[in-house]
């Protein structure tokens, strides 16, 4: 039997071509759109993370991704929190979106000296802002797209701005200005959208938290989480729209790879009729030839996903190597997924043909021409 299945593959090798780079397409769609959905929220939280906080203090009600929320926050409460015990630094930060032909990309205000006293930048060229039109750029931005060096004008929020420093990657956004710039361009003078907070000993953060909390007039105004727990946040309460989006594509290729799999076997079944009535003949069961049918499109299933994963991590290669900017990451669990998917819908798609198969009458099949 595995012969059997081997020549009915090699019989018509471009219709199997097409069936393994069906399904190869089928899993690249569905490990492309995770990779592109979950390498934005985990590029966005291991960014952040990168800024070197302990905690993150944001109004009550704002989203979990930053910059959603605008800049709702007084500058000055920044000194209120310093008051709080085994407090170190205070940064207060004005997040905005930028929405461009590359996509949304945050763009960071930030008190130059409280925020790098959070973790100290790392100046591959040029240094901190000295004029008020003045964009600290982090490497992937200096090297991606057009190039950028010290000195040279990027549009940011659209205005241009002068790079007065690159940084290594890694520390919130990719593009730095003022606190005081940001206010003025988007209309929220001495306003925050967040304060980052570092504590003098990892054993208080806790202790701290809570002292943030209990301020007077913070209940219901302010809300203090770990960056542990913010990062645990935005992994998790992914917005519906991703979620819809990424049901959709998967959806589209699960459809795909159903169709052209359930027409190759139909099309097999039915060109391999009077195969089919000598094996009934010679005593074939019914199952037989349904697990004939079944183990051909598991091959064709099996060489198709893995020829998809390859084609899914040579395409991560060439968008990373290309667009470093692009955040393009999925899980091993996401990889297993994407397989398991494509397979089961290869199989569904050969079950009607097998079935099909197995229900003729083999002398009907024998005087089949």
């Amino acid at each position: 039997m595995n012969r059997l299945i081997l020549g009915n593959l090699l019989h018509r090798p471009l219709r199997s071509i097409i069936s393994i780079f069906a399904v190869a397409i089928e899993v690249v769609m569905i490990l492309s759109i995770v990779g592109l959905i979950s390498g934005r929220l985990s590029g966005t939280g291991t960014r952040t993370l990168g800024i070197g906080m302990d905690i993150l203090v944001q109004p009550s009600n704002s989203a979990v991704m930053q910059g959603m929320s605008g800049a709702p926050l007084p500058v000055k409460i920044a000194d209120v929190l310093r008051t709080v015990p085994h407090v170190a630094v205070v940064s207060p930060v004005n997040v905005s979106i930028s929405v461009d032909s590359s996509g949304l990309e945050n763009i960071y205000g930030i008190d130059y000296p409280s925020f790098n006293a959070l973790k100290p930048f790392v100046f591959l060229a040029g240094g901190p802002f000295q004029q008020p039109k003045d964009v600290i750029i982090d490497d992937y931005t200096a090297t991606g797209g057009k190039g950028y060096k010290i000195g040279d004008t990027i549009n940011v929020l659209n205005n241009d701005f002068r790079v007065c420093g690159i940084v290594q990657h890694g520390r919130g956004g990719r593009k730095f200005i003022q606190l005081s710039t940001m206010g003025s361009l988007n209309g929220t003078k001495d306003k925050a959208s967040a304060f980052y907070v570092t504590v003098d000993n990892p054993e208080y953060i806790d202790a701290v938290v809570k002292g943030i909390t209990a301020l007077p007039g913070s209940a219901g105004v302010l809300r203090a989480e770990t960056a542990a727990e913010w990062f645990s946040m935005l992994t998790t309460a992914m917005p519906p729209m991703f979620y819809t989006s990424m049901h959709v594509v998967i959806g589209i290729a699960v459809i795909i790879g159903f169709l052209v799999i359930f027409q190759s076997m139909y099309t097999a079944v039915l060109e391999r009729t009077r195969e089919i009535g000598i094996l009934k003949s010679m005593g074939a069961s019914r199952w037989t030839i349904v697990s004939v049918v079944l183990r051909e499109t598991s091959v064709l299933a099996v060489a198709g996903t893995l020829l998809g994963v390859v084609f899914t991590y040579t395409l991560k290669y060439f968008l990373v190597k290309h667009w470093p900017t692009i955040d393009f990451d999925f899980s091993t669990g996401w990889v297993v997924r994407g397989i398991l998917i494509s397979v089961f819908g290869s199989l569904m798609g050969a079950l009607y043909p097998a079935l099909k198969a197995a229900s003729k009458d083999p002398i009907d099949a024998l005087a089949y021409d």
